[in-house]
C-alpha cells in the first residue's frame, strides 16, 4: 500500500485531527492513537443530546478505525519519555490541542523537532496558527460553520434563523486539508530529507468552502440573502416537491441549455411558446409565476416517476436524501463510497471510506478502532521496553494514576 512503512502517531482528540490520520490508516500508514489514561473526550459525544444513538460506536468507527491504542498521561515525565521515544521514529505526529496545552505537555513544534529532522508536524487550529485568536478553542460550528459566513448564508428563509451544521460538518473536509498538507510536507521530504510543519485551520477551511460568496465580498461586492424558495430569480435553480412527499433540487448552470429540453422533459411542451418564458430575462422577470406552474406540475408524480424523466432527458437534479437513502444507497456502494468492513462486530456492516482512491493502489479495509490503550504493551515492546521498562513507567504514572 502507498503508505506502508510510514509511522504516524495521532495526539488529536475529536474529529478534524484524527480524520487527517485515518485517511493515512486507510492508505497503509501505522497510527498509533495517543489518548490520556481517561480517553479523548470525542468518545463520550454520542452521549449528548440529539445525537443518534445505537450500542454502535459509529463516531469513534469511522474518524479512528484502523489505528491502534495507546494511553499515556502526558502529563508526567515518564508519560513525555515515551511520547518523546515514539516520535524519535516517528514520520508524523498530529495534534490539534491548544497552543497552551502543547507547551504544558511539551509537544510544540519546538519541542519535537529536534528529535526528529524528518519528523512531520501536522498541527490543526480553530482559527490559525497566528494572529490575535490564535490561541482560541473553537469546534467546526463555531469557526468553520459560523465565523465563514455560511451559518448566515444558508438558510431558506432570509429573515428567518440562521442554519445550524450537522455535526462534524466542517471537521471532516478539513482533516482532509491537513492530510494533504501533511502529504506535500512528506513529498518534500523525499526531495530533501527534511520534515517540517504542516497545518490548517477550521477558519481557513470555512473560507474555502465559502469562497464563491466570500471572494465576492473581498471584490467589494454585496453579497445578498438568499430569497425564500418561492421568490427565487431562477425556477430552473430551485427546489420541489412531489406527490409522494420527497424534494428534490435542480441547478441549471446553464438556463440556456437546460430550458431547450426542461418544458418537454416535464410533459409541458407549451411552456415553451408561452410568451413569458421566451428569454431568459422572461424566465426571471416571470420567476414567481412559473415556479407556482412548476410546483404543480411536480406535485402530479411520486419520485420515481420524475428520476426516470429527468434521466431520459439529462435534466441535471439531486434528490434529498433522507436516511433510509442513506442506508440504502446502490451507488455508494458501486462507487466504493461505503466499502464492507473488515469485521461484523464492528456494529456496522458497511463503513463511510476516506474520499479519494488513486489507481492501482489498494486501501486497507476498516478495521476496528482501538479501546483506550488497547495496545499499550505491544506498541511499547516495538519501541524497546522490556517487562521490567514498563513496570517502571507505571509506577511513574506513565499510564495513569490507576492504571
Amino acid at each position: 500500500m502507498i503508505l506502508s512503512g510510514i509511522k504516524v502517531l495521532d495526539a488529536a482528540s475529536f474529529i478534524a485531527g484524527p480524520v487527517a490520520t485515518t485517511i493515512m490508516a486507510d492508505f497503509g500508514a501505522e497510527v498509533i492513537k495517543v489518548e490520556p489514561p481517561m480517553g479523548d473526550g470525542y468518545r463520550a459525544i454520542t452521549g449528548v443530546a440529539g445525537m443518534p444513538k445505537t450500542e454502535a460506536p459509529y463516531h469513534w468507527l469511522v474518524d479512528n478505525r484502523s489505528k491502534r491504542g495507546l494511553a499515556l498521561d502526558l502529563s508526567t515525565d515518564a508519560g513525555r519519555e515515551v511520547m518523546y521515544k515514539l516520535v524519535a521514529e516517528a514520520d508524523v505526529f498530529v495534534t490539534n490541542f491548544m497552543p497552551s496545552v502543547r507547551e504544558k505537555l511539551g509537544l510544540l513544534y519546538e519541542d519535537l523537532a529536534p528529535l526528529n529532522e524528518r519528523l512531520i508536524y501536522g498541527s490543526m487550529s480553530a482559527y490559525g496558527e497566528t494572529g490575535p485568536e490564535a490561541g482560541q478553542t473553537g469546534f467546526d460550528t463555531t469557526a468553520y460553520w459560523a465565523r465563514s459566513g455560511l451559518m448566515d448564508l444558508v438558510r431558506p428563509d432570509p429573515d428567518g434563523d440562521p442554519a445550524r451544521s450537522m455535526a462534524g460538518m466542517g471537521d471532516h473536509p478539513t482533516g482532509v486539508a491537513l492530510f494533504s498538507a501533511i502529504m506535500m510536507a512528506l513529498f518534500r521530504r523525499e526531495r530533501t530529507g527534511k520534515g517540517g510543519m504542516a497545518h490548517t485551520s477550521l477558519l481557513a477551511n470555512g473560507y474555502w468552502s465559502n469562497s464563491f460568496m466570500a471572494q465576492a465580498a473581498l471584490c467589494g461586492a454585496e453579497v445578498p440573502m438568499r430569497p425564500r424558495r418561492e421568490a427565487a430569480a431562477n425556477a430552473l435553480s430551485n427546489h420541489y416537491q412531489t406527490k409522494d412527499a420527497r424534494w428534490f433540487i435542480m441547478t441549471a448552470a446553464n438556463e440556456l441549455k437546460e430550458w431547450a429540453r426542461f418544458p418537454t422533459a416535464i410533459g409541458r411542451p407549451e411552456l415553451a411558446a408561452d410568451p413569458r418564458f421566451l428569454t431568459q430575462q422572461d424566465r426571471q422577470t416571470n420567476a414567481g409565476v412559473l415556479i407556482a406552474i412548476l410546483d404543480d406540475v411536480f406535485a402530479q408524480h411520486d419520485m420515481a416517476y420524475w428520476r426516470e424523466a429527468f434521466r431520459a432527458s439529462k435534466i441535471t437534479v439531486g434528490e434529498v436524501a433522507k436516511t433510509e437513502d442513506i442506508r440504502n444507497g446502490e451507488q455508494v456502494r458501486a462507487a466504493g463510497i461505503t466499502v464492507p468492513a473488515a469485521d461484523p462486530g464492528l456494529g456496522a456492516d458497511v463503513i463511510i471510506d476516506s474520499p479519494m482512491w488513486i489507481d492501482g493502489e489498494t486501501k486497507v479495509t476498516p478495521g476496528p478502532a482501538p479501546e483506550v490503550g488497547q495496545h499499550n504493551s505491544e506498541i511499547l515492546a516495538e519501541a524497546g521496553y522490556d517487562e521490567a521498562g514498563i513496570a517502571e513507567l507505571k509506577l511513574r504514572g506513565a499510564f495513569g494514576a490507576e492504571s
